[in-house]
């Protein structure tokens, strides 16, 4: 997915257990959505939580859309022409309908329910997705991982994966990254990730241990949930500090609820993301920009998409400084 926000509006909340008093356990905030366009022919709009200006990363995990419900028919669904990428990996993980994705590796692939596809795009790369003719409902996560600087210039990629399904304690559990519960996604990553589906049945608890050295994210997708008794609202991200060995879930509804929960290691590094790119200099994004303007062979070609690839914006008037997550306290 292409990124169009340059400047992004971001607001971070703090988050206390229901009645306004500190909770006991995990230290959670609570990240609120923005929507975001994404702009072309085909406009479709997202709800961004990742990145905000006080919380940049949840490990290595960079950029989080959350998308749909969307009726393709009166939307007329995604269409996102070629585009590149440098010094991360993208992640598609969709809850209902179908895209179809062409890269410059030479990968054609389509995206489907309960199926990972993840794309390296370290020295560059790029690629387009399109809902596909029979898809009539396009709702999912696009989540973006950033590189360490030893791994941000490795080869193009990509890889698929099904994980099957774990039931335990009223939840249905699919881990397309990392280890959780018992499963363990084979996908190869560059940094210590976890990345799960969680759907809860209604009235359920379920109490997860996870690594106490990962911080941790629980976008809810739909349903109101709470995490270590911290109220969430659909679309909201739940951001948990390091230090907890256990995350308890809980759906005090009569219906189920759907959530992601991402996690990882402290992403120490900053980082500078513009666009489609992350470098760690402006020098590294002019440079990205001017190889995607040229045409360069950094990033390939991307065959068999109807249409012309989507040109860069302007960088802006200013040097583009470095992100990086708030000192832990």
């Amino acid at each position: 997915m292409s990124n169009v926000e340059t400047e992004p509006v971001q607001v971070r909340c703090k988050a206390v257990a229901d009645g306004g008093q500190p909770t006991r356990g995990p230290r959670v905030d609570v990240l609120t959505p923005r929507d975001v366009p994404l702009g072309g022919p085909r406009a479709m709009t997202v709800r961004r939580t990742l990145p905000q200006r006080a919380r940049t990363l949840i490990g290595a995990w960079c950029f989080a859309d959350h998308y749909g419900p969307d009726d393709v028919a009166a939307t007329g669904g995604m269409d996102v022409a070629p585009h590149p990428h440098t010094g991360l990996q993208t992640v598609s993980w969709l809850f209902s309908g179908e895209i179809e994705h062409r890269d410059s590796l030479g990968s054609h692939a389509f995206v489907r329910p309960g199926e990972l596809n993840l794309m390296t795009g370290g020295h560059g790369i790029s690629h387009s997705e399109v809902s596909t003719p029979r898809t009539t409902v396009l709702h999912g996560v696009q989540l973006w991982v950033a590189l360490p600087s030893e791994h941000r210039h490795v080869p193009r990629d990509f890889q698929h994966h099904v994980p099957e399904p774990l039931r335990i304690d009223g939840a249905e559990i699919r881990v397309f990254l990392g280890s959780l519960a018992g499963a363990s996604s084979p996908v190869r990553t560059f940094t210590p990730l976890l990345g799960a589906e969680i759907v809860l049945e209604p009235h359920a608890t379920v109490t997860l241990a996870v690594d106490p050295g990962f911080e941790h994210g629980l976008l809810v997708d739909h349903g109101n949930v709470r995490i270590a008794d911290v109220s969430l609202r659909p679309a909201e991200l739940a951001y948990v500090h390091p230090g907890s060995g256990a995350l308890t879930l809980t759906n005090d509804a009569e219906d189920p609820a759907r959530t992601v929960l991402l996690g990882g290691t402290p992403f120490e590094e900053e980082i500078v993301m513009w666009w489609n790119f992350i470098g760690r200099s402006h020098e590294d994004i002019v440079r990205a920009r001017a190889d995607w303007e040229n045409r360069s062979d950094r990033f390939g070609a991307v065959e068999g998409y109807p249409g012309n690839r989507l040109p860069a914006p302007a960088l802006p008037n200013a040097v583009i400084t470095p992100r990086k997550n708030p000192a832990r306290h």
